[in-house]
């Protein structure tokens, strides 16, 4: 059973009389006279109503006739039932017609012995498929009605004169056409196209003059809205976006009990269509959303951003925050010399919205400066420029701090001297490996600490490749003879972030870029402190990015073109608490989730170049880390 008959089954189920059933026919349901009866003989209908299901009939209770295709059955009182063109099963009761109302009716199961077929058969329901045809003569009397040869042969009276012949009869006129049954008419088509840079927003709106039930239908270029009982004006029109548009009025269901029915085409050639329904009047809303250019990034839509995310326009200034309750800041990375998109990086682990991350070798994609996730740190600090940090819980730090890796045995401890898989004999080089990344080389020792172990897991020489989550520790046994090497003896290691101006102990992930921006509220900018060259095109007026706190949460700032001095003065006239720039120029990238049609949406609005790492908002407490 189709899900709208489910629902008439529940509706007609309250209609239905003691023993009587509704009559569907091809799932539409039929006048309530048309219902079945419970009789002396069992359930019947009523033989007028037959040719709706296809059958042929004669409505003569001395000569009924019921012919459907090729089978025939033919009643008259005293022979009762015959089959003609087919056979009744050996001791088949059909049970007898009967008047009743007014009607002659004729027993259900002398309709499904003609092999007319039933949908459904419910307790509240009785739905017959729709016929091919619906005959409109009626049959003339049976050819054998008064073949009696089998019965004796009555007395013979008289013969008697011929009575004159009747008078003509004329002609019956023909029944005028039954209107169709008319539910609601749709008087008003309204269109209106709006563009958000380069996404369609392009809205239609069906007011109707009561409401009525509308079916969808998808297709390859576009899609139609069906309205039964809907009667409406035909047109048809090529709308302001070039889609075309038809109101196609038409009628559905038999002669008998014709339905209005109104077919409405729209032709979007591409683009995501949404529809809904509104209330007074009664409205279906079709809007279609087309991304006319791909070459530029489509914007946010401000009135469909993720429960929890405010977006705050003051000028050419843009802020995203995010409620500190639902998500917290994490640093997210591509694999090591591997660059991404940041809305694919914010994909990757489930996030609502992202900003690219620090400054990068667009040769290697390697980072130029500190890169922390969950604990470990990934890549080195320059140990002079503003970093971003964050906790478990999601707290932001802002300072500079200059981390080390320390290790620590009964030999004491240790500073490692750099991070990657480029090793040098004279230092102490430490890298978290990825399953795919070589480090060592020969006469030098590699040291494998499991993530929050105490002890040394394994131990190589020359040229190995440390598992994913691993810390290795690669080293010349001659120049730092006091550390261990053999598996199994006591080792740690620990980040030493050397800085007071944050509880940077606490820091589960970090990134340094710079410069610092404002701090406590005001403009912070100090290029000397942090080395940077004010000359360069690094100070250059560009589209610029920063991650920084308003009003107690986590913001994403996006500047449309300036300064780093201009940038900072925005920030602190729009409240900012604390602010790092980030990678910007045309690395710059804002990106938030949702958006018109689900594309996404960018404060940027030219497409950036992938990075190598984001700072990425997550839904509070997904703590797994991908």
């Amino acid at each position: 059973m189709k899900p709208g008959r489910l629902v008439w089954t529940a509706v007609l189920a309250l209609l239905a009389g003691a023993g009587a059933r509704p009559v569907a026919i091809g799932g539409v349901v039929q006048a309530a006279a048309v219902e079945s009866k419970v009789l002396a003989g069992g359930e019947a209908l009523a033989v007028w109503t037959l040719p709706r299901l296809g059958v042929a009939v004669r409505n003569d209770p001395q000569d009924v006739r019921l012919l459907y295709g090729a089978r025939e059955l033919r009643f008259t009182p005293g022979r009762g039932w015959r089959a003609v063109g087919f056979t009744l099963a050996p001791g088949q009761k059909l049970g007898v017609p009967e008047l009743t109302g007014g009607s002659l009716y004729v027993p259900l199961t002398a309709v499904r012995a003609l092999g007319v077929r039933v949908i459904v058969d419910a307790p509240d329901l009785l739905d017959f498929a729709a016929p091919g045809a619906v005959p409109a003569a009626t049959l003339p009397p049976s050819p054998d009605v008064g073949d009696t040869a089998a019965l004796p042969a009555p007395p013979q009276p008289a013969p008697t004169p011929p009575p004159p012949a009747p008078a003509p009869t004329p002609p019956t006129p023909p029944s005028p056409p039954v209107p169709p049954v008319v539910t609601a008419h749709l008087d008003t088509v309204r269109v209106s196209r709006t563009l958000h840079r380069t996404v369609e927003v392009q809205r239609v709106v069906l007011e109707l003059s009561g409401q009525a039930p509308h079916q969808v239908v998808r297709e390859s270029a576009g899609l139609s809205v069906v309205l039964p009982g809907v009667s409406a004006t035909p047109s048809a029109q090529t709308l302001a976006s070039g889609d075309t548009l038809s109101i196609e009025p038409g009628v559905q269901g038999n002669a008998a009990q014709p339905t209005a029915q109104t077919t409405v085409r729209l032709r979007t050639g591409g683009g995501t269509s949404e529809i809904f329904t509104l209330e007074d009047p009664y409205r279906v809303v079709i809007d279609t959303t087309t991304q006319l250019d791909r070459t530029v990034p489509p914007p946010i839509d401000p009135d469909a951003l993720p429960d929890g995310v405010t977006y705050r326009v003051r000028g050419n200034l843009h802020l995203l925050s995010f409620d500190p309750a639902r998500f917290q800041p994490r640093v997210v990375t591509a694999p090591l010399g591997a660059a991404r998109d940041v809305a694919s990086l914010v994909q990757s682990v489930g996030g609502v919205a992202g900003v690219n991350g620090g400054y990068f070798d667009p040769a290697s994609s390697l980072p130029v400066d500190l890169v922390a996730v969950g604990g470990l740190m990934t890549a080195p600090s320059l140990e002079k420029r503003a970093t971003i940090g964050f906790t478990a819980q999601g707290d932001p730090l802002f300072g500079y701090p200059r981390p080390r890796y320390v290790l620590q045995g009964p030999f004491g401890s240790v500073t490692v001297n750099t991070v990657g898989t480029k090793v040098r004999p004279e230092l102490l080089t430490a890298f978290v490996g990825d399953g795919r990344s070589a480090v060592g080389t020969e006469g030098l020792t590699t040291l494998y600490l499991a993530p929050g172990g105490s002890t040394i897991a394994r131990v190589s020489s020359g040229r190995n490749v440390p598992p994913a989550g691993t810390l290795a520790v690669t080293f010349d046994p001659a120049r730092f003879p006091a550390l261990p090497r053999t598996a199994g003896q006591p080792l740690t290691a620990s980040l030493n972030w050397q800085a007071q101006d944050a509880p940077w102990e606490t820091a589960l992930d970090a990134l340094s870029a710079g410069p610092l921006l404002v701090q406590g509220g005001r403009v912070a900018l100090n290029p000397g402190r942090e080395v940077f060259d004010t000359s360069a095109n690094i100070w250059r007026p560009t589209r610029q990015v920063a991650f920084g706190v308003l009003g107690g949460q986590p913001t994403i700032a996006y500047l449309e073109n300036g300064t780093p001095e201009a940038f900072a003065a925005a920030l602190a006239a729009a409240g900012v608490r604390d602010a790092v720039r980030l990678d910007s120029g045309s690395s710059a990238t804002a990106y938030v989730t949702g958006g018109y049609a689900n594309l996404g949406g960018y404060l940027n609005t030219v497409w950036s170049r992938p990075v190598p790492n984001a700072i990425v908002l997550v839904p509070k407490g997904q703590n797994a880390r991908k």
